[in-house]
């Protein structure tokens, strides 16, 4: 069962188990999908830093779910956060420059404000058993 921020409720095991882990694995298939189609000259600039950076979000929930301190934690999902918001900027690059069309770039923006909306419930959650 999970609650109004899709925060799985009743007893989380592992990172995988984080709706918000799995919205942005979902993410990450997309963005690896969608930049298969860049151009070439782009492998070593923006294919390469929005494939970075939609992995950080994942792998910093990850590592924020394997630290002991909620204040820890806090800071992993803080950084996923900023990432989240480094891939959005990213995707308007990419849909400004004709690489992504409007139509993608609606489907990958509603998921990515999905995985950052979940991700600012966690940060408020870790912060309260923290603060």
């Amino acid at each position: 069962m999970n609650n109004e921020l899709g925060i799985k409720i009743g007893k989380i095991e592992k990172f995988q188990d984080l709706n918000v882990w799995k919205e942005g694995h979902q993410l990450v298939i997309q963005i690896y999908k969608i930049s298969r189609l860049f151009p070439k000259e782009e492998a070593f600039g923006l294919t390469s830093q929005i494939r970075r950076a939609v992995v950080s979000i994942t792998s910093n929930i990850a590592e924020g779910f394997g630290r002991q301190s909620y204040k820890d934690k806090h800071n992993f999902y803080q950084m996923a956060f900023g990432s989240i918001i480094e891939v959005r900027n990213q995707l308007l690059i990419s849909r400004d420059v004709g690489y992504v069309n409007n139509s993608d770039f609606q489907i990958l923006d509603e998921q990515a404000v999905k995985v950052e909306k979940i991700c600012r419930g966690l940060i408020k959650k870790s912060r309260e058993f923290y603060s």
